[in-house]
């Protein structure tokens, strides 16, 4: 299916290229919005203990996605990139060792913050599903616990990246696994820069597209709502050799309380008047409650809600063959 785009006027672009991709949190849990210019010149880069050799720093991550971004998609509108943090790590310089916390200069702290994601919007690259406008997205996770930071330099660094779609009317990220690279080990930036670049260049828009268009054609009722929530409070709880016969599912009761609540609320993907919901609509459930994730878990959780539906998919075209709805 080719990818449908629509069209951006030219007066439109000198705007748009200088705006932040999504002017809404893609990501609301514990987290604060940052810029590129602020991470490179007022946090601090962690270093490997043993040596004191520096990681890459999360601005060097962002940097190089975006310059891959433009050259991928060399022609097109690109945002900015959107950054978020978490896990502030904070220090005092040596010479403010002895000084309380409120008797601190600025110029005395130090800072970085141990996790961060990012998402680069090309607006210019949309197309429309069951009246959403979808514009492709590019982002990243990094999360520095996951380094091994008491050792020497020449482990790997692990980072996660990926290439889809937002929802522009609430910034949900629709994310599969064919455009997901999820805790890749690296020993270089050049080595992060071409994985990133072999999965932009490889990430096929119109098969992704396609498979979220059919989602809008199938429908569940009240009732396979409610036994599909059902089975979801259930899971969790299930025996471990039950459970490997199932197809996981990544969210929590927090989550699934607010997939019920906008079930009935969300102005955009609510319920129809005799309690049907589209597949299209409950993914978007799934993914707006993902935007109360840590950020360390938002990707994964963000392609285990379009497996999720797709398994739902499989269901109603296949009956007997997901435990959520059988």
């Amino acid at each position: 299916m080719e990818l449908q785009l629509l069209p951006v006027k030219a007066e439109q672009i000198e705007r748009i290229e200088a705006l932040v991709s999504t002017g809404k949190p893609f990501i609301e849990a514990n987290t604060v919005q940052s810029s590129l210019e602020e991470i490179r010149h007022k946090h601090i880069i962690p270093v490997y203990a043993k040596d004191n050799e520096r990681l890459i720093s999360i601005a060097e991550f962002v940097e190089s996605c975006n310059d891959i971004v433009k050259d991928v998609y060399r022609g097109e509108q690109i945002l900015q990139p959107n950054v978020r943090l978490s896990h502030p790590i904070k220090g005092r310089i040596p010479e403010a060792k002895d000084k309380t916390a409120n008797d601190l200069h600025e110029w005395e702290k130090t800072l970085y913050y141990e996790r961060a994601a990012f998402i680069i919007e090309v607006p210019s690259i949309q197309t429309d599903i069951d009246g959403n406008t979808l514009s492709l997205t590019i982002g990243g996770v990094k999360s520095y616990n996951l380094d091994r930071v008491n050792g020497k330099k020449g482990v790997d660094e692990m980072f996660s990246f990926f290439v889809g779609f937002k929802v522009s009317v609430c910034t949900n990220l629709c994310v599969w696994s064919d455009g997901y690279s999820n805790t890749v080990g690296v020993k270089s930036l050049g080595q992060l820069k071409a994985l990133m670049h072999n999965l932009f260049e490889s990430y096929n828009s119109s098969h992704h597209l396609h498979h979220l268009r059919r989602l809008s054609e199938l429908e569940l009722s009240e009732h396979q709502f409610a036994q599909m929530i059902g089975r979801c409070r259930m899971y969790p709880q299930l025996p471990t050799e039950m459970k490997n016969t199932i197809h996981p599912l990544l969210f929590g009761d927090s989550q699934i309380n607010s997939v019920v609540r906008d079930y009935y609320k969300d102005e955009s993907f609510c319920r129809q008047g005799n309690g049907n919901i589209n597949l299209w609509k409950l993914y978007n459930l799934f993914t707006g409650a993902n935007k109360n994730s840590y950020i360390d878990s938002l990707l994964d959780r963000s392609v285990n809600a379009y497996n999720f539906v797709e398994q739902i998919r499989w269901e109603i075209e296949n009956p007997g063959q997901s435990w959520f709805l059988n």
